[in-house]
């Protein structure tokens, strides 16, 4: 019956996170309807900064000149960076074609590792990161928009984000070894989120956008849902996850991400075409063919599991 209960619990903790992190694309597109790409990947941020300080009351214990490296690397890369990306990419492209991009992030993840980090690398391995990286390829060249090299530059705004995301992977891996991911997500947020909100209030219109412009409310309450669930409360449902089932049936939600943000992407009625979804789909096998040799990386927003849980 215990088996059973956890069996369940763990099937609707993977689709619920599934849901929240392959509608992300949707919700930073809703947030651009009353602010720039800029105040709404820092909004994101504060805002989450915000949400996860509390958090700080039973994870304020930490060894900060040992593990300042690791969260600085994992909040500026992990986090903040890509938030820009994504927001800027979405200025141009469609949120179901970043959707389907961010699938990238396990196949960065095996690259990243081998070339930095000391991993190794198997054949398996090896022919799933080509095999993506080709689906990838020819993704940004069958996008949407008519402008091929206008297309092309913000899909790799995409990539550049996921390949953030892979070196933030691994540097958790390497360098916050001893602490579990809500610490190390509590205090990465708890350094870049001052750094958003500076940038935030004083370097970009955001008071004039949200008392001016109509859609401002609107869009406000999309980008906190962002923040709070896609970038907060998500991390701590992926730790219960990995605990109840482990980190290989975890990191299924890869395969579900780019499904969700195409629904999404028919739902709002974008451009979406057969050989998108067919790239998709071989960045997916190419994703399959790595992990039956190895372990992936993290989607968008994620931070991994990177030792056992310590209460």
């Amino acid at each position: 019956m215990f088996f059973m209960k956890t069996k369940t619990a763990s099937w609707i903790i993977l689709i619920v996170l599934s849901c929240i992190w392959g509608s992300s694309f949707i919700l930073m597109k809703e947030g651009l309807k009353g602010f720039s790409s800029d105040e709404v990947a820092a909004l994101r941020i504060t805002i989450a900064s915000l949400f996860l300080l509390p958090f700080l009351i039973k994870y304020y214990k930490i060894d900060l000149r040992k593990n300042i490296k690791g969260l600085l690397l994992a909040g500026v890369f992990g986090n903040l960076i890509p938030a820009f990306l994504f927001t800027k990419a979405e200025t141009e492209i469609s949120s179901s074609l970043t959707g389907m991009l961010n699938a990238l992030t396990p196949l960065f993840t095996i690259v990243i590792g081998f070339l930095f980090f000391k991993q190794t690398i198997s054949k398996n391995q090896l022919i799933g990161v080509g095999i993506g990286f080709v689906g990838a390829i020819a993704l940004i060249y069958f996008g949407e928009n008519a402008d091929s090299s206008k297309n092309t530059m913000y899909c790799l705004l995409v990539a550049l984000a996921t390949l953030f995301y892979a070196l933030s992977v691994n540097a958790i891996n390497t360098y916050l070894s001893g602490i579990n991911s809500i610490v190390a997500t509590v205090w990465s947020f708890t350094l870049i989120g001052p750094i958003a909100a500076i940038y935030l209030f004083g370097f970009t219109d955001v008071v004039k956008h949200a008392t001016e412009n109509s859609a401002a409310g609107s869009a406000l309450f999309f980008i906190s849902i962002l923040a709070i669930f896609g970038s907060a409360l998500s991390v701590i449902a992926f730790n219960q996850l990995i605990k109840l089932s482990g980190t290989v049936f975890a990191s299924s939600c890869t395969y579900l991400i780019p499904i969700v943000a195409i629904a999404w992407g028919f739902l709002y009625g974008e451009i979406i075409n057969l050989l998108q979804i067919a790239m998709v789909g071989v960045i997916i096998l190419g994703i399959w063919i790595m992990k039956s040799k190895g372990k992936t990386g993290v989607e968008e927003g994620q931070l991994p599991e990177v030792a056992p849980e310590k209460d």
